[in-house]
């Protein structure tokens, strides 16, 4: 190797997608418009037409087509007073093997006093010996809505895969001003697919998804129970404090979706965005 060559982890790292949306949307005359749409690296975002003005919907795009150890992704949304936003993804996000350094997605939620956001992203797949670290921070006004949901598939089943090893490391926050009223942290770490046989994680189940609403109630987790008879996987849900969890495990990510979709369109008054129907 020459005196000039750069060294592998040079070369390495200069590879690496890095990618930035920072997105403001406000209200005018009962109608969401963009305010501020800032784009960097590789992350796209794109406004299809929307059926209700009120509610304005955003797609997020990778160009990357993907990520891996030591692509780092940020994401900034900002929803001010009396405007609604759905986010959404062009399609499932791939997060694949790692040589060592982490994958690092970084997601910054800020909802205004009356405003409305539906954080509805498609699911996330991960690959065997995937590196993931993903954070989601969240700043609610007093009167803010928040419907917040993400899925993750622990490999393709109809591909024949298997994320036998790896670490993933999912971090959620939310605040009402200053106050934190939800946290929590899942990490797994090392032999993923033993941790997920194991009946108090997944019960074998390879996908599964996690939805928070605000304000949520006991009439969520009724609508929600409702649909028992016809879910695929298992799906509990839980109310308190103003608040209105649903936990949902499957054996693939097919029935994943399927019980995803339905618990959505109980808990949410809007359409659900036109990708997630295709």
């Amino acid at each position: 190797m020459s005196a000039t060559a750069p060294l592998p982890n040079e070369t390495f790292a200069a590879n690496r997608a890095v990618g930035q949306i920072a997105l403001a949307v406000d209200a005018a005359q009962r109608v969401s418009r963009r305010q501020r749409v800032h784009e960097a690296g590789s992350l796209r975002v794109r406004f299809p037409n929307a059926d209700r003005p009120d509610t304005l919907e955003a797609v997020i795009v990778n160009t990357a087509g993907g990520m891996t150890g030591g692509d780092r992704f940020g994401i900034d949304v900002a929803v001010g007073a009396g405007a609604g936003l759905t986010v959404t993804t062009a399609a499932a996000e791939k997060i694949y093997r790692s040589l060592g350094p982490e994958t690092e997605i970084a997601v910054r939620l800020d909802v205004a006093r009356d405003a409305r956001l539906a954080w509805l992203p498609q699911e996330t797949i991960l690959f065997d010996q995937v590196r993931l670290r993903r954070s989601i921070d969240v700043t609610l006004a007093p009167g803010a809505q928040l419907l917040l949901a993400e899925a993750i598939v622990f490999g393709r089943a109809a591909m024949g895969e298997a994320v036998q090893s790896g670490k993933l490391t999912d971090r959620w926050r939310v605040k009402v001003g200053d106050a934190l009223i939800f946290a929590e942290t899942v990490r797994l770490d090392g032999a993923i697919a033993q941790h997920l046989a194991r009946r108090a994680v997944a019960g074998s189940g390879v996908a599964v998804a996690s939805i928070l609403k605000m304000p949520g109630d006991e009439a969520d987790v009724a609508a929600v129970r409702a649909l028992a008879d016809n879910f695929g996987g298992e799906v509990a849900a839980s109310a308190w404090n103003g608040q209105a969890v649903v936990r949902l495990v499957a054996q693939d990510g097919a029935a994943l979706r399927r019980d995803l979709l339905a618990v959505l369109t109980a808990l949410n008054s809007l359409p659900l965005p036109r990708l997630w129907l295709n």
